[in-house]
């Protein structure tokens, strides 16, 4: 089954490295693979699939993750599903959406 990317470029997921922990939650609270842990880090390794759900953020008990959950990608991409144009977010291709 082929990854769904939400929209290009546009994720609000941020890391900081410094406080990581590797403990590992973040893989496994995430539902679409989005974290790996390589040498005693985090690591992004499939940043357009994320969803904006903050279970990553959520459950970092060092504080290391942090997501904007419930911004414009998601009702991007949905208001473009209901009036069949393409998804759009008033990001348009920013690192650091809304």
């Amino acid at each position: 089954m082929k990854k769904l990317v939400y929209l290009k470029d546009v994720v609000t997921l941020q890391l900081d490295k410094e406080k990581c922990i590797a403990c590992g939650m973040c893989t496994k609270v995430c539902p679409h693979e989005v974290f790996e842990i390589t040498n005693r880090k985090a690591e992004i390794v499939n940043r357009d699939q994320c969803m904006e759900c903050g279970a990553c953020a959520k459950n970092c008990a060092s504080e290391a993750l942090s997501v904007k959950t419930g911004v414009g990608c998601a009702a991007g991409i949905i208001k473009g599903v209901l009036k069949g144009t393409e998804p759009t977010c008033s990001c348009s291709g920013s690192s650091a959406c809304c």
